[in-house]
């Protein structure tokens, strides 16, 4: 009889293809765990990525699943191509053109125009979102023929440019120039127009990207959608630590998942960690408050003989229990 291997516990960071919707994704991972003999195993993901998006997707395993929510509120960065003269119903590839422009900007006006982008900015979602409007999903109700009405919110964009990190610009010499500085707007100038353009933006949570580039043809006077969407980091997790579809199938097949695996800990990057004696894990595993910590007030993460404990909040030296995590104790 095989032997069952103990369920995991940390974080896949899975690099999730075209066409694939994160529910399935899950389903995928829960597929190759079983089929390679791990026991029963909780599995989340940390931030929906629609079907048609691809890119970082970090699936939660065993006591990881208890941070995915922060995974969800973490900052993101995409990756994303807008492509001018059509603007669509649902924003990308996959709806009905609404509106066409023949104007095309130049891409000095697209690098001129970022600076407006950045910072906190009001955004009306998308009609096709998972946005609920009176208990039933944006994307039913506009599917349905429904006049969809969504509000606008505020969100942050901490950063956003042209793809490559280089400024786009030609040098000064080749525009007119307004109170000493490039005018990209001027009708005299050779100017090279774009029929799209690729961005990368790092975001907060709630911000959709399909609406900022549905805004930022209109700020250039023209129309435009997503014709390709990328995540290349959610929370602390980078694409460079992101493993393929294939990859995953192959530690169904008896591959290494350790090879692949982060700890649970690697999903609270930037928090303080702090090493408790085996009197004070006894007292976080029951729930009670630590005082006397020397941190300053927010998140930590306390550990015992190495193994996660609890993370904590710290308030002027007192820590309670935010989440407790249930590792076995190998420092008895």
């Amino acid at each position: 009889m095989d032997r069952t291997l103990p369920a995991p516990n940390g974080w896949l960071i899975l690099d999730k293809p075209r066409g694939l919707g994160s529910t399935q994704a899950v389903g995928a991972v829960k597929r190759n765990l079983r089929t390679g003999g791990y026991a029963k195993t909780k599995v989340g993901h940390g931030g929906t990525l629609d079907p048609l998006a691809e890119g970082v997707l970090p699936i939660a395993l065993g006591e990881a699943t208890k941070l995915a929510g922060r995974m969800l509120d973490a900052s993101k960065t995409y990756e994303f191509t807008i492509q001018f003269g059509e603007e669509t119903d649902t924003l990308d590839v996959e709806g009905d053109v609404i509106a066409r422009s023949d104007h095309r900007p130049p891409l000095a006006a697209v690098a001129a125009v970022l600076t407006h982008f950045t910072g906190d900015i009001e955004q009306v979602p998308p009609a096709y979102s998972a946005l609920k409007i009176d208990g039933k999903r944006a994307y039913d109700r506009a599917r349905a023929g429904e006049e969809v009405a969504m509000k606008s919110r505020v969100v942050t964009v901490h950063s956003l440019a042209m793809a490559g990190g280089g400024d786009r610009q030609p040098p000064e010499s080749t525009f007119a120039t307004t109170a000493g500085r490039p005018d990209p707007y001027d009708p005299g100038m050779p100017l090279e127009l774009a029929d799209s353009v690729t961005l990368v933006a790092n975001v907060s949570k709630g911000t959709y990207i399909r609406s900022l580039a549905r805004d930022i043809a209109h700020a250039l006077g023209t129309v435009g959608h997503v014709t390709y969407l990328r995540r290349i980091k959610g929370g602390p997790f980078h694409e460079s630590t992101a493993i393929s579809l294939d990859l995953l199938n192959e530690i169904g097949k008896g591959a290494a998942l350790e090879d692949h695996l982060l700890p649970l800990e690697a999903g609270l990057d930037g928090i303080p960690a702090h090493d408790l004696d085996l009197e004070s894990a006894q007292a976080v595993r029951q729930g009670r408050v630590l005082f006397g910590m020397p941190y300053p007030d927010g998140l930590l993460l306390v550990r015992h003989g190495g193994m996660p404990v609890a993370l904590m909040e710290v308030s002027q030296g007192a820590a309670k229990v935010v989440r407790g995590f249930n590792f076995p104790d190998t420092a008895e």
